[in-house]
């Protein structure tokens, strides 16, 4: 990596330059640092812009699965048979299994009884918690429904949806830094610099038109929620919109909608875990089978 300078009238601009080899192809990839900087500041600004390229260098091409690698990852699928959920009742109770379910994993005390009463509009929601219980099964309904395909403006809907009257930041991506903690308050992953996001998010757009019709379903949806959840776009609320997000894909697939069961929240993170820090998609994949047949 090297620093260079552009003049621009009086003031001189300084980029961190890295230039990478893929599939036999040279490319640079730039970071601003500043102008008009001091040498000392310049040191400090370069040791985290290089920090920040590396990651977006990985994050950028670790999609790029050789033709071996997914005919290894669709064995995993001829494991189970899909059957489409009913058109109308089926879809009723997975709806609330959803809602109720993907609510807890985020820290919801609403009882799965008390959940259904509210979709079933029994119950007038009092509070934030039963507020987003009532609009997550109505963004399950969206992505059910929807013709829309996959957008910046669609994930910034599905979260306008979740959160509509309870987070003033609703449907809009985030301009803070956020991290991930565990229950013993660590940081287990830092989310995608602010200024990246939107650049992130495009990038798994494109690559996602590109392998829809080449990757296995179960491959597809499990690469596009990881990605997204590394990216970790919003300011809160990043887990619902993808496993929203997860579904969406599977729809779109012609395969039914899974749910993530609260019991199997541990496991579900340590795949999420495995894939930020070795990039193993394998246990997703068999994470998601394994509710499948729960299901």
């Amino acid at each position: 990596m090297f620093i260079e300078t552009r003049k621009q009238g009086k003031k001189k601009k300084y980029y961190l330059v890295h230039s990478y080899r893929i599939g036999g192809k040279v490319k640079r990839i730039f970071r601003y640092l500043g102008s008009n900087l001091t040498k000392k500041e310049l040191e400090k600004l370069k040791e985290r812009a290089k920090e920040l390229l590396l990651v977006h260098i990985k994050e950028k091409h670790l999609f790029e699965l050789s033709d071996d690698e997914i005919k290894e990852l669709k064995k995993y699928e001829e494991r189970i048979n899909i059957e489409h959920l009913h058109k109308n009742l089926d879809w009723k109770k997975f709806t609330k299994d959803f809602a109720y379910n993907t609510n807890a994993i985020e820290g919801s005390t609403i009882s799965y009884k008390e959940s259904a009463g509210i979709i079933d509009k029994e119950k007038i929601p009092r509070n934030y918690d039963e507020i987003e219980m009532l609009n997550v099964a109505e963004a399950l309904e969206f992505i059910r429904k929807t013709k829309q395909k996959l957008s910046l403006d669609l994930i910034k809907k599905m979260h306008l949806i979740c959160f509509n009257g309870t987070k003033r930041f609703a449907g809009e991506f985030r301009d803070v830094e956020v991290v991930v903690m565990d229950g013993l308050g660590s940081i287990v992953h830092y989310g995608a610099p602010p200024g990246d996001v939107k650049n992130l998010l495009m990038e798994l757009i494109v690559w996602y038109k590109k392998n829809n019709k080449k990757h296995p379903p179960l491959l597809l949806a499990a690469l596009v929620h990881n990605q997204f959840e590394k990216i970790h776009p919003f300011q809160d609320g990043n887990g619902r919109v993808g496993r929203l997000l997860l579904n969406y894909v599977l729809l779109r697939q012609n395969y039914p909608p899974v749910n993530i069961k609260l019991k199997d929240r541990g496991r579900y993170y340590k795949t999420l875990q495995d894939f930020d820090k070795n990039g193993d998609i394998k246990s997703t994949i068999r994470f998601l089978i394994s509710q499948y047949r729960k299901q």
